[in-house]
């Protein structure tokens, strides 16, 4: 597997945490983006709209379910940036590097995210309070 400097993780998206996914994206719409693609993932309790920025993309959630963890991530920050995320092309390979070097993942294995890509979650505290998000593009 390759190194993880340069090229070999890319920018892919920014999400944010909104309370009004509808209001968010009109204002986004004022910014120039043009319009969203909305994704319901009933098992991440959310609803997400992505939105293409150049050769990555933009992302705004919205908890579903006022238990989950995007609620709470929501009720203890307020609304704003929620993780970034890197694309790999292996996201298997990319998590058991991972766990050999000793990094605290969320998901050991990928589970699905908006568009059908494959997802898993690094823990905040490997990546100095950032959660960060893997995504393998599954065309």
């Amino acid at each position: 597997m390759a190194d993880f400097v340069g090229d070999a993780m890319r920018l892919h998206h920014v999400g944010y945490v909104v309370k009004d996914i509808d209001a968010a994206a009109e204002q986004y719409k004022l910014l120039g983006f043009s319009e969203g693609e909305r994704h319901e993932i009933p098992e991440q309790h959310i609803v997400a709209m992505t939105f293409r920025a150049g050769n990555g993309w933009m992302e705004l959630i919205q908890p579903t379910d006022l238990q989950g963890p995007i609620a709470a991530f929501m009720a203890k920050r307020g609304e704003g940036v929620h993780h970034v995320a890197y694309e790999v092309d292996d996201i298997v390979a990319t998590l058991a590097e991972l766990t050999a070097r000793g990094v605290q993942l969320i998901d050991f294995e990928p589970r699905s995210g908006a568009h059908g890509w494959r997802i898993a979650f690094i823990h905040p505290k490997s990546c100095f309070g950032v959660l960060t998000e893997l995504v393998q593009v599954v065309e």
